[in-house]
């Protein structure tokens, strides 16, 4: 038997989602920060990167949140 389709709490999940993302953003912002000068050019790129792809998770949990909020 198939389970329900509770989506009662999704907007929390969502909420929390955006929080870790954006925690794990600026964490990797403040390393560097600190570190700049330390790590390699690819480092650095790749850290750029990853925080371009969680600047784009954010963006996309916002517009989801949105969503199931006008349902």
């Amino acid at each position: 038997m198939a389970k329900p389709d509770n989506r009662a709490d999704n907007e929390v999940h969502l909420q929390q989602h955006i929080d870790h993302t954006f925690e794990n953003l600026r964490e990797a912002e403040d390393y560097l920060d600190e570190h700049a000068d330390e790590i390699s050019s690819d480092e650095k790129q790749s850290i750029e990167e990853k925080n371009d792809r969680r600047k784009e998770s954010i963006k996309s949990f916002i517009a989801e949140k949105r969503d199931e909020s006008q349902q």
